[in-house]
């Protein structure tokens, strides 16, 4: 997720899906399906957002599939591949006690437990074991997401995640 002003973008349109104007979805989710509990989406292509309700979506296979109002057939739909998706921030219910949305962890300075300032969150990543944050600065450094044991603090409204990471790793 990312993004962009008061819009979350969750996902883009990847593709159609039969004759019926229904398109294949590739959702920034956990799980994937989670992309079908809000609407109304909003679509950017070329640059301009337009504000579109979902009729239905499910799951297919290991992405979603979803039909918008409005589009009834296979040209129709054709013209919205490439399409970001996106919802509102307010959309999101709130986090629970020390969960953060990973868009809220982007931009965030990282620094050591010796206040050393190691970069900017560029993005996390997800590996199974745990996700990692990409904190950007002369060169990338990867740093495991492990609450606690190497991520001590994050301080959302000072924009700052203490990590316990020696700056020379």
């Amino acid at each position: 997720m990312t993004v962009d002003g008061d819009r979350v973008i969750v996902g883009r349109i990847s593709g159609i899906y039969g004759v019926k104007g229904w398109v294949k979805v590739f959702s920034y989710t956990e799980p994937r399906e989670n992309i079908l509990k809000y609407s109304p989406w909003m679509l950017r292509r070329g640059g301009q957002w337009r504000t579109m309700a979902l009729v239905t979506g499910r799951r297919q296979g290991a992405g979603v599939i979803v039909r918008l109002d409005g589009f009834e057939d296979r040209d129709q739909a054709r013209e919205l591949i490439g399409a970001d998706i996106a919802i509102r921030r307010d959309q999101l219910a709130d986090a629970g006690p020390d969960e953060y949305y990973w868009v809220d962890l982007i931009g965030l300075k990282v620094k050591t437990l010796q206040g050393v300032e190691l970069g900017i969150v560029d993005h996390l990543l997800e590996t199974g074991a745990n996700d990692v944050l990409v904190v950007r600065a002369q060169e990338e450094i990867l740093i495991p997401y492990v609450r606690g044991d190497v991520v001590t603090d994050v301080d959302l409204k000072a924009g700052v995640i203490t990590v316990d990471w020696d700056a020379a790793d």
